[in-house]
């Protein structure tokens, strides 16, 4: 596969802040790239670099496999975008608004603003003024616009943002069609982690402008592991029935309530038995899955003590 996005040290101060340092991403063609990091750190600048918003302090950037130059807006006729609020002209309807769109981007198919509309299910509000529109409908008609001229690239930064459920479902299902069927690469960033799992392929976690990891969800899956959660008021007695009860060595202590058992040669039912006959009491036993939100924050309480080799590529 080839990259569609390529950074290079890409980084970004404002006095003597940095609020993007040193990162070095991959995206390849033709895959959803889940970009994931709590408020503040650094995705929607690097975001605005990528655009030509904001100018870089330091680095490099490729689009296209090409790099990207100081004031050049080429790049721009091939990338749809959704950065922070959308703004529309109010008195004009959701079409006129994606019509106007269309002509400032030197796109004329008022074919595609109507497909783009029926895409986000925005259709039937043919003579509503934006004015009315509530967020949700807003943020249907920012992605249809960032898709009306049919870009190579997406840059979605919280794009499901004031959706409802069927709303977020339906925003779900638009993302994987517009990577299979239009080919499509994306770049998504959310707080909500639950849908970036279920859609994307790649994720890279930033934490204080640093990418400190970028990886596949495959190898994630891959490398997920089942455990038993045990709840209990005792847990000093539960972690010694454990080791020296059971002989197990691959449990550990999350909180002064809660062990988690990674040894599953010992089914659930035996560890529950041993516990009970050693009068542990017990609030609940569980197998659990480790989750993407797990994986999440275990990146970003690591920080940068993992390995910066995953930077380089997935």
């Amino acid at each position: 596969m080839t990259s569609v996005i390529r950074t290079r040290l890409l980084s970004k101060s404002y006095g003597t802040e940095e609020v993007v340092s040193n990162v070095n991403m991959n995206v390849q063609r033709g895959e959803i790239y889940g970009f994931l990091g709590p408020n503040g750190a650094g995705k929607s600048t690097l975001m605005k670099m990528l655009l030509g918003l904001v100018k870089p302090t330091g680095g490099e950037i490729e689009l296209f496999g090409e790099r990207l130059r100081i004031n050049s807006t080429e790049h721009l006729k091939r990338i749809g975008h959704l950065i922070e609020t959308p703004v529309f002209y109010e008195k004009l309807t959701a079409e006129q608004n994606l019509e106007l769109h269309g002509e400032y981007m030197g796109y004329y198919n008022t074919q595609r603003a109507r497909e783009a509309l029926e895409l986000v299910q925005l259709s039937g509000i043919d003579n509503k003024p934006v004015k009315q529109f509530s967020l949700g409908m807003r943020q249907r008609l920012g992605i249809a616009r960032a898709i009306s001229t049919r870009p190579e690239l997406l840059l979605l930064d919280e794009p499901v943002n004031g959706l409802d459920p069927e709303g977020i479902q339906v925003m779900r299902n638009l993302f994987r069609r517009l990577r299979d069927e239009w080919g499509l690469s994306l770049l998504i960033s959310s707080h909500l982690l639950s849908e970036i799992e279920q859609v994307a392929d790649t994720i890279g976690v930033i934490n204080g402008g640093q990418l400190i990891r970028q990886v596949s969800m495959e190898d994630i899956r891959a490398s997920s592991t089942d455990y038993v959660e045990i709840v209990t008021s005792n847990i000093t007695l539960a972690a010694f029935v454990l080791e020296e009860k059971l002989d197990l060595k691959n449990f550990k202590q999350i909180s002064d309530r809660v062990i988690r058992v990674y040894d599953l040669k010992i089914s659930q039912d035996t560890l529950s038995k041993e516990l009970i006959l050693n009068d542990v009491p017990i609030e609940s036993i569980n197998r659990q899955h480790h989750s993407l939100e797990e994986y999440f924050f275990d990146m970003i309480k690591g920080g940068t003590n993992h390995d910066a080799s995953d930077q380089a590529g997935v």
